[in-house]
């Protein structure tokens, strides 16, 4: 992930500082690719830090490993069930949470995808195993360490949550099961509270297998793929509205020995262009795998780095065909900024500022930020 500081932010799932067998790292890599490591995990400050890294409002960083911990009473290959975690810029780590901390593992274990922060501060994320029916969970946790299980699921209403949540424009969040007992796998909804809704079951015929997060479009709607399914048996990428409308945006392998590619194994990304960009595990004029470009007729936009910031602080802004740009405002208020690059520009949060769209005027026409900008105190 992209770091307030320019510089990216990531984690290995093995090895140690050392280049020595080990439970993982968290770097950084400047885009020179000066590579730093941050922190090398031992086991009891957690394992296998699969997941990628959320930087929230405080600039830490926050993850999770899918194994380690303070409680060892797992059966998986590595001792424990998994931690939370917090890490500065500089390496200093905090264990949020160790899981399994309740009897039975009521509170999840094997929190596979990282947390994000939501708009209340606090962090979201899924565990896999755990819960009421060890079928997975749905937490929340302070910044301070205290969780609470907002959803236990128990295979009516899915099971075994691998992918991350995402939080829509309504403030409630959206995420997707994909094994057994529900089908071909459900995306599902629930509120800050805990209230818990399944908004699509899938059939096959729509696509199978959604395991990867979501992300919300410019145009309001969840976007995401499937695994398998679809009108080829090969995957799908798919639209839904925040009511549950779902429209298979194109299926895999509807070319000649599948040189479109199939079995999509990541999550989407919108680029600032308005597209959207995937891989897929297989497919391809090799048979390899491929990258691939989706266009849906969405026009380009800008995208802030952070979300958030204080008045005063500077701000970079992406996007496409900046080189000309006019004017910058933040909710109507007009910003001083600095052109970097066709890519990024600068700016800073200005006085009397509130909370909203950024826009930027550029010769080829007005962009608007993806989300809302957070002017915090």
């Amino acid at each position: 992930m992209l770091g307030t500081d320019g510089n990216f932010y990531g984690t290995t799932s093995e090895g140690t500082a050392s280049g020595s067998s080990g439970d993982g790292t968290v770097f950084e890599i400047t885009p020179r690719g000066v590579l730093t490591t941050l922190y090398s995990f031992g086991g009891p400050d957690g394992a296998t830090p699969f997941s990628a890294l959320t930087q929230a409002t405080d600039r830490n960083f926050y993850g999770t490993t899918e194994f380690g911990g303070a409680n060892d009473v797992c059966t998986l290959d590595i001792p424990g069930c998994g931690t939370i975690y917090k890490i500065s810029p500089t390496g200093t780590l905090t264990t949020l949470y160790s899981f399994c901390s309740q009897s039975g593992c009521t509170d999840g274990n094997y929190p596979f995808a990282g947390p994000i922060q939501a708009t209340d501060g606090n962090f979201y994320g899924t565990t896999v195993y755990g819960g009421a029916s060890d079928q997975g969970t749905v937490f929340r946790i302070t910044p301070t360490g205290v969780l609470k299980t907002l959803h236990s699921f128990n295979g009516t209403d899915g099971a075994y949550p691998y992918a991350g949540l995402v939080q829509g424009s309504d403030g409630a969040f959206y995420g997707t099961t994909s094994e057994p007992g529900t089908g071909d796998g459900t995306i599902f909804r629930i509120t800050t509270s805990g209230l818990f809704g399944t908004l699509h079951r899938f059939t096959g015929s729509d696509g199978s297998l959604p395991s990867f997060k979501l992300i919300q479009g410019t145009d309001g709607n969840l976007h995401g793929t499937t695994n398998g399914g679809g009108a080829n048996g090969e995957g799908t990428i798919f639209k839904i509205t925040l009511r549950g409308e779902l429209t298979t945006l194109y299926s895999f392998c509807s070319e000649s020995e599948c040189t479109d590619g199939n079995l999509p194994d990541a999550p989407l990304i919108q680029d600032t262009d308005g597209s959207f960009y995937g891989t897929t595990a297989s497919g391809g004029a090799d048979a390899s795998g491929t990258v691939f470009k989706l266009s849906v007729g969405l026009a380009p936009f800008v995208r802030t780095q952070p979300t958030s910031g204080k008045v005063g602080a500077v701000i970079r802004i992406l996007g496409t065909d900046l080189t000309g740009a006019t004017n910058v405002t933040f909710n109507g208020t007009a910003a001083t900024f600095t052109i970097v690059s066709t890519s990024l520009i600068t700016a800073t949060v200005p006085g009397g500022a509130t909370s909203g769209k950024v826009r930027v005027a550029t010769p080829g026409g007005p962009l608007s930020s993806n989300l809302p900008f957070r002017v915090v105190p």
